[in-house]
């Protein structure tokens, strides 16, 4: 029987004689190790090929992202030239942008070219759209022409489009042809896909003319003819449809696979459900990101320096709208002097309607997003919030009126309070649905513009209407 093996200790072992192993990488939550990292950076900085070639060819290219993400800049690349032809290219589609490029700016234009010729072509386009057009030019320079024109038609198409997000290697075969005669191509075929879906049927000139579904295939007969089975209404989707389009058609109608068809309906490639979930994330990422005031782009293996600079526009924005809002307590500054219960509870009122407006600003955001939230029901449901605010702020004017009357011992604030966060919380609901549907029809992003005009209107209506409701009803002046 053999010797039960600690993983920590393996993991630790000597790179000398030792074999590194893909299932110690890896700890019980998940965690690329420490000690295993340690091992991979001793295995490259003594040029080890044999063992790093042997492991790099077992790890699947997540895996093999994760660790590059966890090396050192410099052990980055000495690991892609240790590892030769084993290194798998898409791996590099599985790290931070910034890591990316920096590994194939010092990578050999000629070590690029033989990677990306060994990938699937949705892959190669994602590798190669973030360099600039002349790193692009220098490493399609050195691809056969087939495959040069492939890629370039593919970079062509507008950034975030289904052109950009199809692999143009598919399977299309004449709708004359009988069953037995698919099956026969596609065993004799040597460069298919590697994974597909769906079989399509085109005429001479390339011209779409239907789908046919492999377990449809396989369950028919051999002489069967494919115009029997074709599906001539399949959903299928233009090289210039936005990326989150397609996403969600494939959501609303539980696609694996969609036929990607150009302008004058030729069929040009195909989306598969791996591309789409791929969307999602970065589609979700952006919108999470830009709520923040963060743009998309921003990675965690940036600089300070340039994190620093693409932050620092909103945060000038919200300093801009910060000084707007507290210019309406100036106004007040005579009532504010004679009652300084007023100045501490201000506060609470404005924090409480940006909380109602960030909640009712999430969903809103979100549903058009998804186009959920259209002209159809916009009416309905800013309603529906007004009223939400409305009964939230019934239920807070109870709260805080009982809280601040206990703390100050002055009956009429409670009263005074209590109007202003009912008024306030109204009004973040309003905001926060009508503003970012006011950015959607200009054609502005709601998820990037709407948190600082939000914010600013419920600092401007907490701060105005407390303080005012106070000066009338303590005849404060």
């Amino acid at each position: 029987m053999a010797e039960d093996i600690d993983v920590a200790t393996a993991a630790t072992r000597p790179v000398d004689g030792w074999t590194l192993d893909p299932a110690l990488m890896r700890d019980e939550e998940g965690h690329i190790r420490h000690e295993f990292v340690e091992e991979i950076t001793r295995a490259i900085k003594a040029a080890d090929r044999p063992s790093l070639s042997e492991f790099v060819a077992e790890l699947h290219e997540a895996d093999l992202g994760d660790l590059i993400g966890a090396l050192e800049p410099d052990d980055r690349v000495a690991l892609v030239e240790l590892t030769g032809t084993d290194f798998d290219f898409s791996a590099l589609n599985e790290v931070d942008e910034a890591v990316r490029e920096e590994i194939l700016e010092e990578l050999e234009p000629e070590t690029v070219a033989e990677g990306v010729r060994e990938l699937e072509s949705d892959d190669a386009v994602e590798l190669l759209e973030g360099l600039d057009e002349e790193d692009q030019e220098e490493i399609l320079e050195k691809l056969p022409p087939s495959e040069r024109d492939a890629l370039e038609r593919s970079l062509l198409y507008p950034e975030n489009s289904a052109g950009r997000r199809m692999q143009s290697e598919f399977i299309a075969v004449p709708p004359d042809w009988t069953v037995g005669q698919a099956i026969d191509y596609m065993r004799d075929t040597p460069d298919l896909p590697e994974r597909f879906y769906e079989i399509y049927a085109v005429d001479a000139n390339q011209h779409w003319q239907g789908a046919v579904s492999l377990d449809t295939l396989l369950r028919a007969r051999r002489p069967v003819p494919l115009a029997d089975l074709i599906e001539e209404d399949r959903r299928r989707v233009s090289v210039l449809d936005d990326q989150e389009e397609v996403a969600r058609m494939f959501g609303k109608y539980n696609l694996v696979a969609a036929p990607v068809v150009d302008t004058t309906n030729r069929l040009v490639g195909v989306i598969t459900i791996d591309d789409v979930v791929d969307v999602i994330e970065e589609e979700a990422d952006e919108d999470l990101k830009a709520l923040g005031g963060v743009t998309s782009d921003e990675e965690l293996s940036d600089s300070v320096w340039t994190i620093a600079r693409a932050r620092f526009n909103w945060l000038l924005v919200n300093l801009a709208t910060a000084f707007l809002a507290s210019s309406v307590l100036g106004l007040f500054e005579g009532q504010l002097e004679k009652m300084v219960a007023l100045a501490v509870l201000a506060p609470i009122v404005a924090s409480q309607g940006g909380n109602a407006a960030t909640q009712t600003m999430t969903v809103a955001v979100r549903a058009l997003a998804t186009r959920e939230l259209h002209s159809n029901n916009a009416l309905r449901v800013v309603l529906r919030e007004a009223m939400v605010g409305l009964v939230n702020g019934l239920a807070f004017a109870v709260i805080t009126g009982v809280a601040a009357v206990a703390w100050f011992k002055i009956p009429g604030l409670g009263v005074v309070i209590g109007l202003a966060i009912v008024v306030n919380l109204i009004a973040g609901a309003l905001g926060g649905i009508l503003i970012p549907m006011v950015l959607e029809r200009v054609r502005a992003d709601p998820a990037v513009a709407s948190g600082t005009f939000v914010t600013t209107i419920t600092d401007v209506v907490g701060f105005f209407s407390f303080l005012g409701i106070a000066t009338l009803w303590f005849g404060l002046k």
